[in-house]
């Protein structure tokens, strides 16, 4: 089973029912190269400030950095993007209600990088087995440099989603999501995936954009990531987003105050 590729001007439907069905899905050329300047320059402070990580998963040639929200305006419009945002709501909310902002991260793979073992994203609920078929987060990854097999573009398993428990797919299973900056990747929390070997002299950068039903705690915190004084900054979509919404009883504060009310914002609806 190969990825399939879809022009910017797909429809959200077809887009989410791609994810649904393989469990993975690219987007071709959705974003221009200014864009994709804008939002490198914005987080390459932050990017030559991070470590490099200490384990293989992390990869000790590979730097990431966090906080992508507060740190770049540039990249909010990619985290309120209709189509990837439409698409990754209709994945999850055909089991779940509500969809929250789980994961922002940049990941610069450097050069002499080796791949990364396959894993499911959902793994960060490890302590639960979700139902077959039940699924709780899409993760998106932008290109902001060009992938390719060679520089550590994402291996993904199409069709993986289906596999039980741990079973890892076969290496003929395996495809690389081979895309040209300013494209994005989409796939699901259930499909087995993991950053590519660089075998070039320069880097690959990729910015992780992750949603999951909003019944679950989040894997990068939000409030914390996104401070107070930014959050007075952004519009309500966005807010609800971050986690700033109530799902019934859940994430009420105080008398059963909507969280929007603590930053003085009036919930509309």
């Amino acid at each position: 089973m190969t990825i399939q590729h879809f022009p910017a001007d797909a429809e959200i439907d077809v887009v989410a029912a791609a994810v649904s069905a393989d469990g993975c899905a690219v987007v071709d050329n959705l974003i221009d190269h200014e864009t994709i300047n804008r939002v490198r320059t914005e987080l390459r402070p932050f990017l030559e400030q991070t470590a490099k990580g200490d384990d293989e998963f992390l990869g000790h040639a590979t730097r990431r950095a966090g906080a992508i929200v507060e740190r770049s305006p540039t990249a909010r419009t990619m985290v309120t993007h209709p189509l990837v945002l439409g698409a990754s709501e209709k994945v999850i909310r055909e089991k779940n209600r509500g969809v929250q902002l789980h994961v922002t991260q940049l990941i610069s793979i450097g050069p002499g990088e080796s791949a990364q073992d396959l894993h499911r994203d959902q793994w960060a609920w490890d302590f639960f087995p979700f139902p077959e078929g039940h699924e709780v987060m899409v993760n998106c990854m932008w290109a902001l440099s060009d992938f390719t097999a060679e520089n550590g573009a994402t291996r993904v398993a199409p069709g993986s989603k289906k596999y039980k428990g741990r079973e890892l797919p076969s290496r003929d299973e395996i495809e690389v999501a081979e895309m040209k900056a300013g494209s994005v990747c989409l796939f699901a929390g259930s499909t087995f995936h993991g950053g590519g070997a660089n075998e070039t002299s320069s880097t690959r950068d990729g910015l992780i954009i992750a949603y999951c039903a909003s019944w679950l705690r989040q894997e990068e915190n939000q409030y914390l990531s996104v401070s107070r004084e930014t959050a007075l900054e952004l519009d309500e979509p966005l807010l609800r987003l971050l986690g700033y919404d109530q799902l019934y009883s859940l994430g009420y504060w105080a008398d059963y105050n909507h969280p929007l009310e603590a930053l003085g914002v009036e919930p509309q609806g």
